[in-house]
């Protein structure tokens, strides 16, 4: 798969208008970005499931890259998005380019991604730590691309909801799977079968490599959107850690293919966010249960009645 890289500088700069931008461009097709920061250690993150790690110094020069396969960019789209760029006075521009291989593991292991245990039970590490904490649950990521390894807080928000409810026997189906973290934490919590969907190859690739790390079964990958749920389910527990946009506009397939009490978990958006997250929930016959807030981002609980 080939993918373009686009170097964006913004001004002026910032988290909150970095984080926007990612949004816009997520919007229009861009999947993986790397902050490029004061000290050379990349960002990495992705924009239908948000991995964000809060570890780098803000960037000095305002810069960041965003990927887009090859095949998805539109031109035009991206030029309406950028002049109808949300915050007022910044000024973007860019440079694009053929996007060069990368071994990202080997980005982590130089840069990053250290071991991370989320409530004391789960612990979440690659092949190549070596001081790995001990905890109840135990879970080996090696991230391809920029993909998740739980350290953002709408990914590390799941895991706790996963790890307060009662998954034994349950059927569970994790869209937007990335690293299928989430649905092998659910196997490992007695889920009898998971059923992971994600829409970019790349994922499907390392979630396989990642459940057979962790030999975990019962968790079958399938590559595309909503749209394959058809025929599926019904399903126990639906994970959805996406962003606000998806969401919302596949809300309605999740709810038609869940069992009569279950739950539906969804995060990936701004508290901000969660008022029309609930409307939309609600219009579709869900009941609200709660809502999390970690560093501004939302996690939200819904139960089929």
């Amino acid at each position: 798969m080939k993918y373009l890289e686009f170097t964006f500088t913004m001004s002026p700069a910032g988290e909150t208008v970095r984080d926007v931008l990612a949004a816009v461009l997520a919007e229009v097709g861009f999947d993986s970005f790397v902050n490029t920061a004061a000290l050379d250690v990349p960002r990495l993150e992705r924009a239908d499931n948000p991995e964000q790690p809060e570890f780098e110094p803000e960037a000095a020069d305002g810069c960041f890259r965003a990927y887009i396969r090859r095949d998805s960019y539109d031109e035009a789209a991206l030029a309406a998005a950028l002049a109808d760029f949300p915050i007022p006075g910044v000024e973007i521009s860019f440079e694009k380019a053929e996007a060069e291989d990368r071994n990202w593991n080997e980005e982590w292991e130089k840069n990053y991604f250290q071991p991370l245990v989320v409530d004391g039970r789960c612990v979440i590490a690659s092949t190549f730590h070596t001081d790995v904490p001990e905890a109840e649950y135990h879970i080996t990521i090696d991230p391809r691309m920029s993909f998740g390894t739980g350290h953002h807080a709408t990914t590390s928000q799941m895991i706790s909801e996963l790890l307060q409810a009662d998954l034994c026997g349950k059927q569970v189906l994790d869209m937007g799977c990335g690293t299928s973290i989430l649905a092998i934490l659910a196997r490992l919590r007695g889920a009898s079968f998971c059923l992971a969907v994600d829409n970019d190859e790349w994922c499907v690739r390392n979630s396989i490599e990642n459940i057979a790390l962790n030999h975990t079964d019962c968790i079958e990958v399938v590559l595309g959107d909503a749209a394959a749920l058809g025929g599926r389910g019904p399903f126990d527990v639906v994970i959805a850690n996406i962003n606000r946009n998806i969401l919302l506009a596949d809300m309605g397939r999740y709810v038609s293919c869940m069992a009569r009490g279950a739950m539906l978990l969804m995060s990936g958006f701004y508290t901000s966010d969660v008022p029309v997250i609930r409307t939309e929930a609600e219009r579709l016959g869900l009941r609200f249960g709660q809502v999390r807030d970690m560093d501004g981002w939302a996690c939200v609980r819904f139960v089929k009645d």
